[in-house]
């Protein structure tokens, strides 16, 4: 699970070091492929139930499961959330960030720390004995507090052997509901934040999640493991 993790966050950055306008949302897919592979591990993402993509790469309003596309290119002021995931010796590793392209607005820069900021709040209830809901009303109360809205069919999960384990993870819950955290959980834990309400539309592509006003999209995700003590963030570089 380190090492995946390890992977994944790295290829996460090197996707960020390639945000330019210009650059199309295909040429990244690409780099994160060419890296992942590099380090002995596959795209967790390419091929998963039909995704075509090594990562999903998602534009301002569009949340989720963006596909890469060569027709697709950055402009300035574009938000950007990449979702990489990659598995090294039968585990997975999950992580995403979303970026400025350039010089963004005041309230795209907002999104984005308040987003990345209720993934902080959620890691700081990562302890053994804590409960999901204690997770999921920290980032709740982050996402809330700050006006922004919570597309509530869009989960954190568990992730281990597969991408995709027991429990779920709310982005809204109840503190002390729900499964208990013990030592030996690996979590991946992602807020995805709309601005200006809960809807959300789906593309007709099936994958591509969208805001339901068409407005600006946020997307945090790290792999976290519980231990006897503190968290430990497996997607965060050193």
């Amino acid at each position: 699970m380190k090492h995946a993790g390890e992977i994944a966050a790295s290829a996460l950055e090197r996707a960020g070091e390639l945000i330019k306008p210009g650059v199309s949302t295909w040429e990244i897919s690409q780099e994160i492929g060419r890296f992942v592979k590099s380090k002995g591990a596959s795209c967790s993402f390419k091929g998963y139930e039909g995704f075509p993509g090594n990562a999903c790469i998602s534009l301002n309003q569009e949340l989720i499961h963006g596909i890469p596309s060569k027709k697709r290119f950055l402009r300035e002021g574009d938000i950007v959330s990449i979702d990489v995931g990659a598995c090294k010796d039968g585990y997975h590793g999950d992580t995403a960030a979303t970026f400025a392209c350039g010089m963004i607005s005041t309230g795209a820069r907002k999104l984005i720390e308040v987003t990345e900021s209720a993934l902080e709040a959620a890691i700081g209830q990562c302890y053994s004995g804590n409960r999901v809901g204690d997770l999921s009303n920290a980032i709740q109360i982050a996402i809330e507090s700050q006006g922004y809205f919570i597309p509530e069919d869009f989960l954190g999960h568990g992730v281990g052997r597969d991408l995709h384990e027991d429990p779920s993870i709310p982005n809204i819950g109840k503190p002390g509901r729900g499964t208990r955290l013990v030592p030996g959980m690996t979590l991946a834990i992602e807020p995805m934040v709309h601005s200006t309400t809960k809807k959300y539309k789906m593309l007709r592509d099936d994958w591509t999640v969208v805001e339901g006003n068409g407005n600006l999209t946020a997307h945090f995700e790290h792999t976290v493991l519980i231990t006897s003590g503190e968290p430990v963030v497996l997607t965060k570089l050193a």
